[in-house]
């Protein structure tokens, strides 16, 4: 139903185009706490700064740091990517996670999880987006809205968060769930100004109801 009513709004989704596994690891790596613009431009300019991955592997971290500023939090992002791709050369013999596609979910979830800087929102986005993997990833949206329609309790962390999502959105669902709830946190379901009169989930949003009771008081 929440994906129904949200597809009638900002229409429906489609799935991007796969990017290899490693690629979509050190892209999500980069995404995280700043914008897509930001973080597409410094995984963009880290591909033209470099021949390949092992080129990467063996810069110094402050030519990485400096290939992604843009991405923000650089000097913490690049040592995080040089260690993973150390790690996977020295584990695999070469630059790739493409058997991770191949392997089933949870064994592949626990694979990355292994990883410095590799927590289960980014590991749930390299497996639904590079492998299509029915695993739900957790961002700030995800969260702040799950709270708010009582799908989680009001003090449910982001990790727990993942478990308890998992049980509820059916696999073919995940996709849309994912990106739905963000469309709508950006656009109505704002962190400090919902726009409650304007959202079509109101009528089940517990937290909706509150916020349109104190306005009429």
């Amino acid at each position: 139903m929440i994906c129904r009513r949200l597809q009638r709004v900002h229409g429906p989704v489609e799935a991007p185009a796969r990017l290899p596994v490693l690629d979509e690891l050190v892209a999500v790596i980069l995404s995280q706490n700043t914008s897509d613009s930001n973080s597409g431009a410094a995984f963009d300019r880290l591909r033209d700064r470099f021949a390949d991955w092992d080129a990467v592997r063996r810069a110094p971290v402050a030519r990485i740091a400096e290939a992604i500023r843009q991405a923000g939090l650089a000097n913490r992002k690049a040592p995080r990517i040089k260690a993973i791709l150390q790690q996977i050369q020295r584990e695999r013999g070469e630059l790739s996670l493409d058997l991770l596609c191949c392997l089933p979910t949870a064994e592949a979830y626990a694979y990355l999880r292994r990883f410095p800087g590799v927590g289960p929102k980014t590991a749930a986005c390299v497996l639904l987006f590079a492998c299509g993997q029915p695993i739900l990833p957790v961002d700030t949206h995800v969260h702040r809205l799950s709270r708010r329609l009582g799908l989680i309790g009001p003090r449910t962390g982001a990790e727990r968060a993942h478990e308890e999502l998992a049980r509820q959105v059916p696999a073919p669902r995940v996709l849309d769930f994912h990106i739905q709830l963000i469309r709508h946190g950006r656009s109505i379901c704002l962190a400090r100004s919902p726009r409650c009169r304007e959202c079509v989930l109101v009528d089940r949003c517990p937290e909706g109801h509150r916020r349109l009771r104190e306005v009429r008081t």
